[in-house]
Parts: structure tokens; C-alpha cells; sequence
């Protein structure tokens, strides 16, 4: 198994107050009914107010690497990574279970 993580911070002049940040996290919640491969879907807003905190995360699990490879794919997923693309830089990690 493979937990995928992502964390995202927004770019300088984004907030919560954006539309396009809305309609990530809408579209980013709705990303573990759409991809298949995902076994485990979470999605949320960081609350922590730290200068180092990230805005937001997403947190799946998959079955293995070819499934991981097929979510990344997906064109769901890819459309949702579009839009956190144009208002946001992210880190990730894909840790083995």
C-alpha cells in the first residue's frame, strides 16, 4: 500500500476568500468518488496558524505503484491539479504501508 500526501500553500496573494480556492477544494473533495484506484480518500483545510503551515491537504491511499501511477493520470485528478496549479505551490510524499 502506498499513502500519497499532498499539502498545499497558497501563493502570494491567494486566500480563502478566492474563488478558485473554493472550487479546488470543492473539486479536490470530490477526486476519492471519481478515481477508482483511490482505497482511501481525505481531503481538509490546515488550521494551524503557524507561518509554516500549509493551507490545505489531501491524503489517499493506494493499492501500489501502477495504481498510484493511474491516479496521478486520471483525468479528474489532473484537472483538479489544474486549478490548485494556479494558486498554489505543494509539497508531497508517497509513503509505503
Amino acid at each position: 500500500m502506498i499513502r500519497h500526501i499532498v499539502l498545499f500553500k497558497f501563493k502570494p496573494g491567494h486566500t480563502w476568500a478566492d474563488e478558485r480556492a473554493i472550487e479546488a477544494e470543492r473539486m479536490s473533495a470530490e477526486v476519492g468518488a471519481e478515481v477508482e484506484d483511490l482505497l482511501e480518500w481525505r481531503t481538509g483545510r490546515n488550521i494551524s496558524e503557524r507561518a509554516i503551515a500549509y493551507d490545505f491537504a489531501v491524503i489517499g491511499l493506494v493499492r501500489d505503484a501502477d495504481a498510484l501511477q493511474r491516479y496521478l493520470l486520471h483525468p479528474f485528478h489532473q484537472k483538479s491539479a489544474a486549478l490548485w496549479r494556479e494558486i498554489s505551490d505543494w509539497v508531497i510524499a508517497d509513503l509505503e504501508e
